[in-house]
């Protein structure tokens, strides 16, 4: 076997192993030591060469940007829990329901406004659901059009500043966090527009699915609804724009003065503060949420740690040259680069999870994209785009577990008057995983929707670049050397006289005297 053949073989062993259903990380690293042990074996490196992987292993944990997964993932962990979706909710609720498809319109704008602050599919999706989908059943609203919005818009959270999402890929493609969130603006607010939008012309051509809520069922009105509304939004964009803005993650904020874990750590203590303007924290929840972000760390770092070990064996035999000449031969140049990688990533993420896409396949892609000289932020915030719809894929959507998991407790308990189908909710899905796919296709063709929001670069035309100096400031500097280099060749004369002296013996010094 040629070490060329190795590579394509690795690569089939990755598939295998991940679909089998065994944990990632242990899984990518039995694989990738086996792989090691037989490149070893076969002479395509020396023994020596694994000697890297301690290093590697040091590398990841010494990490400081891997340190805001952890804040981040709290401040989101706490901020599910503290009530502020119930009250956001209720409040968008009776302020746009006796519209038609007014329930639907406050769930994409809570859905969104909670991902910019909590940063978690599973909290979103079980929050909004308790509150909402019970609402919607109670006053006719399509059961597919609500199991979808409701499923569409916990996935938000993926996309919006600040995504853990966006966090990796910043620190797998070598960019700066405040310019990934940068350009995750544009596609995140286009996303909502484009779910709204098929909201409302799904209540001009089926009336029927999405009707109004009637003004009686209001319990607020007026000012004290308007309060209530700004109550839960106006803390949470002090929040966001303490956090971001405070990395440079913002649209026309170009200066951080915080780094990423910074950041996270002051987003962390605001969800504390949130959590008691609501009068929810307490010490199980604190206790509840630590738990939880404990959990994800490790998983994070484990599958990073399998994943550099599977790398780092793949990189030996030529893996990534492999790679890169089976990418950059495909028709359309960038273009079709990018359509074959996101449909690749778009199948692959039936069975992987986003962090295991984004450590596994995202090293793999990355330098060829950087070849072929595609904006790195553009291409992040693509896949991660893209990566939105491994939570809503039938039937292995994480989102559409959480949401039959909800909706059985619900008609359990007796909040919801029927059981919720599996059918409805799979196939509620598909329309919007369908607008996803779309948004996927306006990125890669208008990527001014990424980049509109970056720092502008400033190119300097080597050419044109003159340096002058002043005549006078020239003329002082050629009489200094001048006088310098004379200096120079009298100090080499008198060490030669007083070299030469020396040698002299004693008894000719006397015979001159």
């Amino acid at each position: 076997m040629n070490m060329q053949d190795f590579a394509p073989l690795m690569f089939g062993g990755l598939i295998i192993v991940m679909l089998i259903g065994f944990p990632v990380a242990f899984s990518l690293s039995a694989l990738g030591l086996l792989c090691g042990f037989i490149a070893i074996e076969m002479g395509w490196f020396p023994a020596a060469f694994m000697a890297n992987l301690p290093f590697n292993v040091f590398g990841i944990l010494s990490n400081e940007l891997l340190l805001a997964i952890p804040f981040f993932t709290l401040m989101g962990s706490i901020l599910e829990k503290c009530g502020l979706a119930e009250d956001m909710l209720d409040s968008m609720g009776q302020l746009f329901g006796p519209m038609r498809g007014g329930l639907g319109y406050s769930v994409i704008i809570v859905g969104f406004i909670l991902g910019a602050i909590t940063g978690t599919v599973a909290g979103q999706v079980i929050a909004m659901a308790m509150i909402s989908l019970p609402v919607m059943m109670r006053y006719g609203y399509n059961m597919r059009y609500a199991t979808g919005v409701l499923a569409a818009s916990g996935t938000i959270t993926q996309l919006v500043p600040p995504s853990l999402v966006l966090v990796v890929m910043a620190d797998q493609l070598g960019q700066p966090v405040g310019d990934m969130y940068k350009g995750a603006w544009g596609p995140s607010i286009l996303q909502v527009l484009i779910f709204a939008l098929y909201t409302f012309l799904l209540t001009r051509l089926r009336p029927t699915y999405l009707p109004g809520v009637p003004a009686s069922a209001r319990t607020l009105d007026g000012w004290a609804l308007w309060k209530k509304c700004l109550r839960g939004i106006i803390p949470s964009a002090v929040l966001i724009f303490a956090v971001l803005g405070s990395m440079g993650g913002l649209p026309g904020i170009n200066t951080a003065i915080a780094t990423p874990t910074e950041a996270g750590a002051m987003g962390a203590v605001g969800a504390f503060i949130l959590a008691a303007l609501h009068r929810r924290l307490s010490w199980p929840m604190i206790k509840e949420g630590m738990t939880g972000t404990m959990r994800i760390t490790a998983m994070v770092v484990f599958i990073l740690i399998g994943s550099r070990v599977f790398s780092l064996v793949f990189q030996g035999v030529d893996g990534a040259v492999w790679i890169e000449h089976m990418l950059t031969g495909l028709p359309g140049g960038q273009t079709g680069f990018l359509i074959v990688v996101n449909i690749f990533i778009f199948f692959l993420a039936f069975f992987l999870d986003f962090f295991e896409i984004a450590f596994i396949i995202l090293p793999m892609l990355g330098p060829v994209a950087d070849k072929m000289g595609i904006n790195m932020i553009w291409f992040g915030v693509l896949l991660c785009v893209n990566m939105q719809t491994s939570f809503m894929h039938p039937p292995f959507g994480f989102a559409l577990f959480y949401l039959r998991g909800i909706s059985d407790t619900l008609f359990k308990n007796g909040a919801i008057p029927k059981k919720v189908l599996s059918r409805d909710i799979y196939l509620g899905a598909i329309p919007w995983v369908l607008l996803q796919l779309m948004l996927v296709v306006i990125v890669i063709f208008v990527p001014q929707t990424v980049t509109m929001f970056l720092d502008k670069e400033n190119k300097i035309d080597i050419d044109k670049v003159q340096i002058e100096m002043p005549a006078e400031e020239e003329g002082a500097k050629t009489e200094q050397s001048e006088k310098d280099e004379q200096s120079k060749i009298d100090d080499l004369f008198k060490d030669a006289a007083q070299s030469d002296a020396a040698k002299v013996p004693p008894a000719a010094a006397d015979e001159k005297k």
